[in-house]
């Protein structure tokens, strides 16, 4: 059986306080876009695991892809089975592309052994493999609170609209990135500018709170966003806390040699 884990952006995103626990609560929206991983399962006489495609740092029996199948593991009797993994999202660029791998795979599991879990039960799986691998479950738009473990389903489409997105070969520390943020809460909350405001207003309204901290210690990032506004973006903003920065066009730009030595992916939102 196989699947196509998605990545997402963040249409803003706010850090509005530390928690007592370490963690920080943000406010972001996530949306989904079409550049995806590659995720299959076959049963199998032994467990095994094998990515392809972009190289994953780490021991391999650390994926979060094996992280889900021993979590299922430990309420429901499976059997062993073969997991290929084909890399294709960025890794460690805010697109969220290892929480994708993981909520598809609770999926994945799900139907090829008929679990029939309850959509909360697979939320509270999701958790426990990470603040943003819960979003993927449903992988609709929604409005994250918390330390990205609360979200409500947001009534925004972006239909129409094209996305360019742009990854540079730089690792942000999202550790590093988190600690020169001061947290500050927002006079108004991130969904009702979202829903207020038109996207071709977003510009000035619409903010990663990373972009300050990142953009000075990488200038090379800010400057992609600065090439995506210059090729006409109605928007443009780094997703997560980095590296991959987007662009929304109301149609299809000319790419020319702009990103030519980068990762990128455009398509139809």
């Amino acid at each position: 059986m196989i699947c196509f884990p998605n990545a997402k952006i963040n249409i803003g995103l706010n850090v509005v306080e530390k928690r007592p626990d370490g963690y920080h609560n943000i406010e972001s929206i996530f949306y989904p876009i079409g550049l995806c991983d590659v995720l299959e399962i076959v049963e199998n006489e032994t467990f095994q695991f094998q990515s392809t495609g972009i190289d994953i740092p780490g021991d391999e029996q650390k994926n979060l892809c094996v992280s889900a199948y021993d979590l299922l593991k430990e309420d429901f009797d499976l059997p062993p089975v073969k997991i290929h993994l084909h890399k294709i999202i960025p890794i460690g660029a805010g697109l969220g592309g290892g929480s994708a791998d993981a909520a598809f795979m609770i999926n994945l599991l799900e139907k090829l052994f008929e679990l029939n879990l309850p959509a909360e039960k697979k939320l509270n799986f999701a958790i426990e493999l990470g603040s943003d691998c819960p979003f993927f479950i449903r992988n609709e738009p929604a409005f994250i609170t918390g330390r990205g473990e609360f979200f409500e389903q947001m009534p925004i489409r972006l239909g129409g609209y094209y996305l360019i997105l742009a990854c540079p070969n730089i690792h942000v520390s999202t550790k590093e990135a988190y600690a020169h943020i001061k947290p500050q809460k927002s006079l108004s909350p991130l969904n009702e500018i979202i829903l207020k405001t038109p996207v071709e207003q977003w510009r000035g309204h619409v903010h990663n709170q990373f972009e300050e901290t990142v953009f000075k210690q990488h200038p090379q990032i800010k400057e992609i966003k600065e090439i995506l506004y210059g090729m006409g973006a109605v928007y443009a903003s780094m997703t997560g806390s980095g590296a991959a920065v987007y662009g929304i066009f109301e149609k299809k730009p000319n790419i020319e040699r702009e990103f030519e030595e980068y990762c990128v992916w455009e398509g139809t939102l």
